[in-house]
């Protein structure tokens, strides 16, 4: 015949203690070929931080090229090396924005090419040949690329298949407050779990 154990509330309480002491606790130069930085992680947008009549959508655009088009020379290495104009439409419940700018089609992974975050809500708009300070004037800090340096170096790729650039706009609910000179992954560290929505174009670059 079976024998069965007799459960009293006090030899619960033991099991139960008993188990939360085995949990696990889990944790977690050459401008054409220096590459410092792995791939891009994706950020998830997060827009159900934001209240339901606000709408964080927005796009992106260029005056300088269109999507999918040829970046003129004249923002490469190849011609004056200046940023190209961006604008946005302004989205809601935004406290900053960040952009990053990289080639996922660089030899040795992912390069970045511009670093900007702590835009203030109110600009929707970014003139041809943003300086390269690590403060801008109007706000907005600038990190630095895989080139070593502070704000925008642009395509520069080897001879060869054009290379895609991607131009990504992140609509944020805090300022990162970072230091001028932060990397791509100190910046997309810092934004885990507060993007409430992002916009891409892209351009296209090749060197024969």
């Amino acid at each position: 015949m079976a024998t069965f154990m007799k459960i009293t509330p006090g030899l619960i309480l033991l099991f139960v203690l008993s188990a939360g002491c085995t949990g696990e606790k889990v944790s977690g130069s050459d401008r054409t070929a220096s590459v410092r930085d792995m791939t891009t992680p994706e950020i998830t947008p997060q827009e159900t931080r934001v209240p339901a009549a606000t709408t964080v959508k927005f796009s992106l655009k260029s005056t300088g090229f269109q999507e999918g088009g040829t970046i003129p020379s004249k923002y490469t290495c190849d011609g004056k090396d200046v940023s190209p104009p961006l604008s946005w439409s302004l989205p809601g419940g935004v406290t900053s924005f960040a952009l990053i700018v990289d080639d996922p089609d660089a030899p040795g992974g992912v390069f970045t090419h511009w670093v900007l975050f702590d835009l203030p809500p109110n600009i929707t708009v970014l003139p041809e040949g943003v300086p390269k300070t690590g403060r801008l004037d109007e706000g907005g800090i600038q990190g630095k690329n895989d080139f070593g340096e502070i704000g925008y170096n642009g395509p520069c790729p080897p001879a060869g298949k054009p290379h895609t650039y991607r131009f990504i706009l992140y609509a944020l609910d805090l300022e990162l407050n970072l230091k001028p000179g932060a990397n791509k992954q100190q910046v997309l560290k810092a934004m885990e779990g507060h993007v409430l929505s992002k916009s891409e174009i892209d351009g296209k670059y090749g060197r024969r």
